[in-house]
């Protein structure tokens, strides 16, 4: 694409969503580490019903371990992978008390030696808590890249390695919730709403001229982006 039809993009993106930031409810930056493990394979919406009452009584891995792993459990067992997220959760915590005095890290390399953090857990954390340029490419930005013609990659890393390179400076930080919530409320995996699209006449997505009836089949979503979800 273009550089000045990837700029222009991302001004109307951020003029549509002037203040965007993540659907995550958390109260400092381990909570929202917290936050983002649980979130694995789960949604926002199911993770913040889960953390409301968790987050009032545990805002720290102290806390954390005072709850213990049983305690947690009996908070998340509505999420997904409950168990194996407990059990990382617990670890984390003994990790950032044993290695950084019970703060979260600032660095990729720190945050992805946790328990339960890869790179996008890392990215999600380093852009909302510390406000750095990071892209975390979950199945959202993944596909919305790939429709509109920003990348091509076919993992999640070769796309964040895509999108680095084009963004513009100024949308750094913005970018990656941009991305994110155009894929969560229009560009959806099977009935993207293209007829209301902001930036539909930048978008290389075929179907787009069918919207809103036609819906697309799991087959048509890149298989890297099905093991996003």
């Amino acid at each position: 694409m273009p550089r000045a039809d990837v700029e222009a993009m991302f001004d109307t993106l951020g003029a549509a969503n002037p203040s965007p930031k993540t659907e995550l409810e958390f109260v400092n930056p381990y909570t929202l580490l917290v936050a983002v493990v649980l979130s694995a394979q789960a949604t926002d919406v199911g993770v913040n019903k889960a953390t409301r009452k968790l987050f009032a009584e545990v805002q720290d891995p102290l806390a954390m371990l005072a709850l213990g792993l049983d305690g947690l459990k009996q908070h998340i067992r509505t999420i997904g992978l409950f168990n194996a997220k407990a059990a990382n959760v617990i670890r984390l915590s003994e990790q950032l008390l044993e290695h950084h005095d019970g703060e979260v890290p600032r660095t990729e390399k720190e945050l992805i030696a946790l328990a339960g953090v890869g790179r996008k857990t890392a990215n999600v954390v380093l852009n909302e808590a510390f406000g750095q340029a990071t892209l975390a490419v979950d199945t959202h930005v993944f596909r919305v890249s790939h429709r509109i013609g920003l990348s091509a990659g076919k993992t999640p890393d070769a796309v964040e390695r895509d999108l680095l390179k084009q963004v513009p400076a100024r949308w750094g930080r913005e970018a990656h919730h941009l991305l994110i919530l155009h894929g969560r409320y229009l560009c959806k995996a099977r009935s993207p709403e293209c007829w209301r699209c902001p930036v539909a006449q930048w978008c290389r997505f075929e179907p787009k001229s069918d919207m809103p009836t036609a819906k697309l089949s799991r087959s048509s979503v890149p298989r890297a982006e099905r093991a996003l979800t």
